[in-house]
């Protein structure tokens, strides 16, 4: 069985080609990076969630998470300017591809009544965004072993020019999609 990858460099562009028309190979959409990013605005009401999302993007993704911090003070949410709100991954490459087969073939059916995504988290810029509640329904992450549950945040950022090259792209590499939407 091909790998996502090996998909993506021979059969994707083949098929892309006949449905767009495209004259020449740079115009075929790509994968540029997936950004996975967890929000911890709540960080300094709840002792030791920083650490919890650090390692939980670790065990996910496979890489060290950068650490945003707030630009400038918010008094509304309480937040100072330089104080850690969140953590994120940016895979490319290789990771990039084995973090995708992993989400569409096993994170994504491990969701309780998983129908299929919705036709909206494709934006118009052909960019995938998809917000998940619950960092336990990835394989690499035990419940028991969590000690709190936080949602993340998965973006797929690609060169597509429109929503509908996107949404072919994705179909293409396996993206399970509601059926009545399509």
């Amino acid at each position: 069985m091909k790998t996502m990858r090996e998909m993506y460099q021979t059969e994707i562009p083949a098929a892309l080609t006949a449905e767009f028309k495209y004259k020449n190979p740079m115009e075929l959409p790509c994968l540029n990076k997936i950004v996975v990013n967890v929000g911890a605005g709540r960080a300094k009401e709840v002792s030791g969630l920083m650490p919890e999302v650090e390692k939980t993007l670790r065990t996910i993704t496979g890489q060290k998470p950068v650490v945003t911090k707030a630009k400038r003070a918010l008094a509304a949410f309480k937040i100072r300017a330089g104080q850690p709100v969140g953590a994120k991954v940016t895979l490319r490459g290789k990771r990039m591809f084995d973090f995708l087969e992993r989400l569409i073939s096993v994170t994504l059916p491990r969701i309780r009544d998983f129908r299929g995504l919705a036709l909206s988290t494709v934006d118009e810029h052909g960019n995938f965004n998809l917000g998940l509640r619950d960092q336990t329904i990835f394989p690499e992450i035990a419940y028991e072993d969590t000690g709190l549950i936080h949602g993340l945040e998965v973006s797929v950022v690609t060169t597509a020019k429109s929503k509908a090259e996107a949404l072919s792209m994705f179909k293409l590499l396996g993206f399970p999609f509601k059926k009545e939407e399509i």
